[in-house]
């Protein structure tokens, strides 16, 4: 029990990439302090345990600071090896879901926030260019793990569905602020994964409300 002792995460309510690790540490029921960062007046804190990015999140383990999303999932999955576990046992499949994830991190996660800066022909464009990337991601994640979703880790929610559900499932939000839709039918099967998982009662009550974050994106 000494490992969950001293496990403080730094973070702010509506970033997705702050959410999977508060997803990560319940699904693995690690006890932790939360802070709440002001990204305007970032505290001292902050700054000591990651002056390279200056950012969230920030899991603080022991007063040994791990820093961005990604590592800090796998970080947690390692140093708490009991089950349920975040990533699969076989080599081959560990290497497909994180496959996944990076280009669901490099490609579509890009791809959403073009969208939102874009207006007219541009955003249009913008939409057809994202939609392409997740009909890739569609195929492909099917290929990898036939009959799989929406939970590709069996009967809870693993890595590649922390990372896809602690973003995609906020998409309803983002439509109502921006008044565009993000995640269109062209994209269907994709779909059926975002609302299998939101309502998965974990992530329901992880995810930021609706209404707080609509306010937060119309800004």
């Amino acid at each position: 029990m000494e490992k969950q002792n001293e496990v403080v995460l730094f973070g702010t309510w509506a970033s997705a990439f702050c959410k999977r690790v508060e997803l990560a540490l319940k699904i693995k029921g690690i006890p932790y302090e939360y802070v709440e960062e002001d990204l305007t007046n970032k505290s001292e804190s902050l700054l000591h345990y990651n002056p390279v990015h200056k950012k969230v999140p920030v899991l603080v383990h022991n007063d040994k600071p791990i820093s961005e999303s990604l590592v800090i999932l796998e970080y947690i999955d390692e140093c708490w090896d009991n089950t349920p576990k975040l990533l699969p046992e076989d080599p081959y499949q560990r290497a497909k879901v994180r496959f996944w994830v990076n280009y669901f991190d490099h490609q579509i996660v890009p791809s959403f926030y073009i969208i939102f800066g874009s207006k007219d022909k541009e955003r249009e464009k913008a939409i057809e260019d994202s939609s392409q990337l997740l009909k890739a991601f569609e195929e492909g994640v099917e290929k990898d793990f036939p009959g799989q979703s929406p939970l590709f880790n069996g009967e809870i929610l693993g890595y590649l569905d922390i990372v896809i559900g602690s973003l995609a499932c906020n998409y309803q939000a983002v439509d109502e602020a921006i008044g565009v839709v993000l995640i269109s039918e062209k994209n269907q099967k994709f779909l059926s994964w975002v609302n299998a998982l939101e309502n998965y009662p974990l992530l329901e009550e992880t995810l930021p409300p609706h209404d707080k974050l609509v306010a937060r994106l119309s800004v």
